[in-house]
């Protein structure tokens, strides 16, 4: 996938369509000349609705949409008959999308299944047309009521990727090479800084034609959560995640205190995401051997499953699977 292409944020004006106005008609027929109020109500402005799309993996469809407009409800006319509704605008987002005000920031809802629907701008209501106002002593009114404005609002779309394992750790740990060695994922690889500057998402196979959702997510530094480096921008993507999979490489000066600065930024951000399942992989095993990997055992923290790993060699890396199986079912 281009980087160009993932998208994961879109701000655009929202607006409803207004519903249609009553109609203020009377009866009038041949053998009828004094009928009594017959005016229909308007129609129901136009909804803008948010629709949840299996297939779509980034809001690039919705970049350029600065304005989405649905149309009004037309007006009701005579014999009771209610004007047509507008048509509502449906926008196709994928799962995980969140919805937010773009003034207040405040969350309206998430989008999580395919399919699933919600009103993100309700349109007007039709007006109520004359007949529903004659009484006893008002036989013939002639007022009607008019249809509600639509709402024009900004909205933020953000997209939260949904995977099973978020792959967390800074620049140049192994992330990508990691994703591309057990799924058919191909991130962009290199032995630079910022390699990855999208989130990617890969099927990792399991036994028994079983399968996960792995997400590699551009690396952490430290001050990220101030905005340094990539900034917090994609960290959003690691709230959406069952296990988090840390990945130190061997050759770092201190396996702990890189662990320690990684989880000090995810806690930072949301101190949610500390209640999440971890794991800690230690890359670029190949260039260990069995006493050395002892030794560094020593350093590494007790309080989480690890493993020594090489996506090169690809040593471990079926027990990775495993563990990471094991934490997502237990």
């Amino acid at each position: 996938m281009a980087d160009s292409n993932f998208i994961d944020y879109v701000k655009f004006c929202s607006r409803s369509g207004a519903g249609g106005a009553g109609s203020v008609h009377f009866r009038r027929e041949k053998h009828v000349p004094k009928g009594g109020p017959d005016g229909g109500d308007g129609g129901r402005g136009g909804h803008i609705i948010l629709r949840g799309n299996a297939q779509h993996w980034t809001l690039l469809h919705l970049k350029y949409k600065k304005h989405v407009i649905a149309d009004s409800g037309k007006g009701g006319e005579g014999g009771k008959r209610t004007g047509a509704d507008g048509k509502d605008i449906i926008l196709e987002v994928p799962l995980g999308t969140v919805a937010k005000d773009a003034e207040t920031g405040e969350k309206r809802f998430e989008i999580t299944e395919d399919g699933q629907q919600v009103i993100l701008t309700a349109g007007g209501r039709g007006g109520l047309g004359n007949d529903h106002f004659k009484t006893a002593t008002n036989q013939a009114p002639h007022f009607a009521q008019p249809g509600e404005p639509g709402i024009e609002e900004w909205i933020v779309l953000e997209l939260k990727l949904l995977a099973d394992v978020g792959l967390v750790g800074f620049p140049n740990a192994g992330k990508s090479t990691l994703l591309s060695s057990i799924s058919a994922a191909r991130p962009e690889i290199g032995d630079y800084p910022f390699t990855t500057l999208v989130p990617n998402l890969g099927v990792v196979s399991y036994r028994d034609e079983k399968s996960f959702v792995m997400a590699d997510i551009p690396g952490i530094i430290e001050g990220a959560a101030e905005g340094k480096g990539l900034g917090i921008r994609f960290l959003r993507h690691i709230e959406r995640n069952s296990i988090l999979l840390f990945m130190i490489p061997a050759d770092s000066p201190s396996i702990e205190a890189q662990y320690r600065i990684l989880l000090g930024e995810l806690e930072k951000y949301n101190p949610e995401l500390l209640d999440k399942k971890r794991i800690l992989a230690i890359s670029k095993a190949d260039m260990l051997d069995f006493d050395l990997m002892k030794e560094m055992e020593a350093e590494v923290p007790k309080e989480l499953p690890y493993l020594f790993i090489s996506s090169v060699s690809q040593f471990n890396l079926d027990k990775l699977k495993d563990l990471i199986w094991q934490a997502i079912h237990s």
